[in-house]
């Protein structure tokens, strides 16, 4: 039996904050699943799909990853793919009172999980998808290099770009 976590998130887009994390956490961990999750309630750039070919085309070097997709409570995703670890990438200042949150209710869910902070690399500590999206209307390809996997800069400005034409 592997040794594995789950890396869950939205994903909309994939960040180079979030490739740091796949990156590190595939290093400490003999199998990696990345979970996309599907949030109904919520109006994506990409969907579900198009975000788990993002996160394909930016780890192509990555040989113990998977990516799937989920809906549902994300500690549950975790339980049923075996896992006994559900990384959190997150961001020193906005992110911990959240995440600590959240943690405690997993916990009470499913005791048997435990979850793994990462912070985010000192240099992409202020990453995000939001920002991403915040900044879109005045970003260039340049500027998503920043911000973004080069692999997905041109699927991202694409749509971005569709989008605002609407």
């Amino acid at each position: 039996m592997k040794f594995w976590a789950v890396y869950p998130g939205s994903f909309d887009p994939f960040t180079l904050g979030h490739l740091d994390i796949v990156q590190r956490a595939s290093r400490l961990f003999e199998y990696l699943v990345i979970g996309v999750g599907v949030n109904l309630e919520k109006q994506p750039l990409f969907s579900a799909d198009e975000r788990v070919e993002l996160i394909r085309l930016s780890t192509p070097h990555l040989n113990n990853i998977k990516v799937v997709t989920y809906q549902g409570l994300t500690v549950k995703f975790v339980q049923q793919s075996g896992a006994k670890i559900m990384i959190r990438g997150v961001r020193p200042i906005t992110d911990i009172p959240a995440e600590l949150t959240m943690m405690m209710a997993n916990r009470r869910l499913a005791p048997d999980i435990e979850t793994l902070f990462m912070i985010a690399d000192g240099e992409l500590a202020h990453v995000s998808s939001s920002l991403i999206k915040e900044i879109a209307p005045i970003a260039d390809e340049a500027t998503f290099t920043n911000f973004l996997p080069k692999p997905i800069v041109g699927k991202v400005l694409e749509r971005i770009q569709m989008v605002r034409v609407k």
